[in-house]
């Protein structure tokens, strides 16, 4: 009998509830998207081979039947994301080419030099939080969370500070599930003109920052440089990924930590580390839920199921990083005590594996122990289960965090 797809809630009103559902209905599950259909993975192992298997493409262009055959029109709202031409949506010897140049913008060197910096504007932005009156409620997310990593990729690639605000409102309707075609091709090419303008700027005046390294970047076999499409869906990648995972990530750690109060005493006595606490957010929380797309290259089988050639298969990280085969039939829960917990596939794996994991990480252990070591009685001011969440089935955190910071 052939299987009936379950059809995505795009705004992602309860994700974690509907991974169960797809999760229950196998490892690999039809389901729909904005009418199109797609192989849904949550079996973490069944996807982390997936991930690292050559039949399994993430060009469009090449390998998506519904897209090569025109199915795939400018009406779907997801188009923004399978048509940018970057390492994202790369396969084979082009991908490699593409994170080879990229690579040198995100070293090792690069990303632990920021750490004195990343200090301080957690600093200026705690000492902010410190103006406000006692007994006041903030919305945490919008005050800290999400200022603390635009401030940081936006310094890292040398965004001026006056294109901030329109590079934010970008972002945030390019996750947004809610959104009609129309509106989300004009938020792309809004985004794509934003960005362009500040390559010209940085071909004009560069400096030490990622976009003046990317276009300077030669490969030294070939003396080639990232075409100027490539260049600007590339930087759109970076300023996307690099900052709204880890607003989800400060978000939902600080949000777990809040409604388990005997795990944050373990924390502050420190019985448990921030870095633990980070990989299990990482895991419980995932900040990207669903990443679209990918696409079989031929006909793939798995147990039961065969996958044809040229249908869409969709990463559903929060599905995976919940499955008990891995993390035990307590998955559902939060533990950062759990040996499994670095086990997760919340930045991917293999060769798409997102490239700033490390930032992130580092990002993220110092924000959280420097928020709670300014306010110890950080408190939720609202029902957790009350709070509404950004509306998106990728984007996976909550559209306010409202605390108070001090004790009554």
């Amino acid at each position: 009998m052939e299987q009936q797809p379950i059809v995505l809630d795009p705004t992602g009103t309860d994700i974690q509830g509907e991974s169960a559902r797809i999760r229950e209905s196998g490892p690999v599950t039809l389901v729909e998207l904005h009418g199109v259909p797609a192989w849904s993975v949550t079996d973490a192992v069944v996807l982390q081979g997936l991930l690292t298997d050559p039949r399994v493409s993430k060009a469009a262009s090449l390998h998506w039947s519904a897209y090569l055959n025109g199915e795939i029109t400018a009406e779907w709202p997801l188009l923004p994301w399978v048509a940018v031409d970057n390492m994202f949506t790369a396969y084979g010897a082009d991908h490699k080419r593409l994170r080879k140049l990229v690579a040198p913008a995100f070293t090792h060197r690069r990303t632990t030099a920021l750490q004195p910096r990343i200090e301080a504007i957690t600093a200026a932005l705690l000492d902010k939080l410190e103006t406000v009156p006692r007994g006041e409620i903030v919305d945490l997310r919008e005050l800290y969370c999400y200022p603390v990593p635009i401030q940081v990729i936006s310094e890292l690639m040398g965004v001026p500070d006056d294109r901030n605000p329109a590079l934010r409102k970008c972002v945030d309707t390019f996750f947004d599930g809610s959104i009609g075609p129309e509106e989300g091709m004009a938020n792309y090419l809004e985004m794509y003109g934003l960005v362009s303008e500040i390559v010209a700027m940085k071909r004009e005046t560069p400096g030490d920052d990622i976009i003046s390294v990317l276009i300077a970047t030669r490969d030294e076999d070939d003396d080639s440089q990232l075409l100027e499409k490539e260049l600007v869906d590339t930087l759109m990648l970076v300023i996307n990924a690099g900052h709204e995972t880890t607003v989800n990530l400060l978000d939902q750690a600080v949000f777990a930590l809040l409604n388990r109060p005997e795990l944050l005493a373990d924390v502050l006595a420190d019985k448990i580390s921030w870095a633990d606490v980070v990989e299990e957010t990482l895991r419980y929380e995932a900040p990207v839920a669903h990443l679209p797309l990918r696409y079989a290259v031929e006909d793939i089988e798995i147990g039961d199921v065969r996958i044809p050639k040229g249908d869409a298969i969709l990463a559903s990280y929060a599905g995976a990083n919940r499955d008990p085969n891995v993390h035990g039939a307590d998955a559902d829960e939060f533990d950062p005590h759990r040996a499994s917990k670095d086990k997760h596939l919340a930045f991917g794996y293999g060769v798409h594996h997102c490239v700033g994991a490390p930032l992130a990480r580092l990002e993220a252990t110092i924000a959280l122990p420097a928020l709670f070591a300014r306010f110890p009685d950080l408190r939720l001011a609202e029902d957790p289960a009350g709070l509404e969440k950004v509306v998106s089935f990728i984007s996976n955190g909550h559209a306010r965090l409202p605390v108070t910071l001090h004790a009554e």
